[in-house]
């Protein structure tokens, strides 16, 4: 197991109001899976990550729980231990990642200075051949290693970007809507590049999206957040095909059919809870079609016979009282 997340928590924390952003979430990454994270936007998936990461700023965050990564939590590490970790077995992708390319030095030194930053002694020769290995990776010409970042497109830039994130072999790399500002074609060709990488780099990857197609095409493994908290989860073949939670099912009723089928999209009636107040109940209940009077208390997770994890009174077992 890469990564073990256990009762994970976040809180955004100010002089006037505490925003329970992420609660009680619960889910395990295996060596070689792809986790598709989804749900709509402010459902907590990015605090996620970055609270993972430990990127969010101490003095308005409080974090607990616990993220058990090859058996060291996360949550405790000091900042020098992180930092050893950091890019060198864990990186990630941001959506507008290459915008954090300087543009006014080459590529080629941008990588040299990230590169030493793990490997201070590296040779510039060695650098060279580990970075345009990875170009042709994503699919770009060892050309672009000496060329200026605004001489690229921006999807030529994503995939510079992709490549960055993989100059120390990470184990885990974690994708926070990567794709998402580029065209569907140029989308689509990324995709393909990272599942073929993951197979020859072995590599374990979080893909944070909204966008149910993307999981559908480069996940094997499918989460769904609302409000911070953790829905269901499951194989994507399962979770797609045969939704459990009510959520699910309006997530994927408000996309087009993945088979090309023609049919009336749906939206989601209502809007996300205020996440500074407390609910003693299923959180989606208010917005829920199927919503019973057990609803007014807080399901517990109960795991299905095909292996998904579904949290809803739907499915029986017991109320998970705070």
């Amino acid at each position: 197991m890469i990564l073990e997340v256990k009762d994970f928590n976040v809180t955004y924390v100010n002089k006037h109001k505490r925003v329970y952003a992420v609660k009680n979430v619960n889910f395990n990454i295996d060596k070689g899976d792809s986790l598709g994270l989804v749900g709509e936007s402010g459902s907590g998936k990015s605090t996620l990550a970055m609270a993972l990461l430990r990127l969010l700023s101490k003095k308005s965050t409080e974090i607990s729980g616990t993220a058990n990564f090859l058996g060291r939590d996360l949550v405790n590490l000091s900042e020098e231990e992180l930092k050893e970790i950091r890019w060198k077995e864990i990186s990630v992708v941001f959506q507008k990642s290459m915008n954090s390319l300087s543009p006014v030095h080459r590529i080629r030194t941008q990588v040299e200075d990230i590169y030493r930053v793990h490997n201070p002694k590296a040779a510039k020769e060695e650098i060279r051949d580990r970075f345009t290995y990875l170009l042709k990776l994503v699919n770009l010409s060892d050309r672009v290693y000496n060329l200026y970042p605004h001489e690229l497109s921006g999807g030529m830039l994503q995939r510079v970007s992709i490549a960055i994130s993989l100059l120390n072999n990470p184990k885990l790399l974690i994708m926070d809507e990567a794709t998402t500002a580029l065209d569907v074609v140029t989308q689509g060709q990324i995709l393909d590049e990272v599942v073929k990488m993951e197979k020859e780099m072995d590599m374990t990857r979080i893909m944070i999206t909204h966008d149910m197609s993307v999981v559908a095409t480069s996940c094997n493994k499918v989460a769904v957040m609302y409000a911070g908290e953790m829905m269901e989860m499951g194989y994507v073949k399962e979770v797609l095909k045969n939704p459990l939670h009510p959520y699910t099912e309006g997530l994927i009723a408000s996309f087009p059919s993945l088979k090309g089928k023609k049919e009336k999209l749906k939206s989601i009636e209502g809007f996300l809870p205020d996440l500074s107040k407390r609910y003693e109940g299923c959180i989606f209940a208010p917005r829920c079609s199927k919503v019973m009077d057990i609803c007014k208390k807080k399901p517990a997770e109960v795991k299905m016979d095909n292996g998904t994890v579904v949290r809803c009174h739907l499915y029986g077992g017991e109320t998970d009282e705070e």
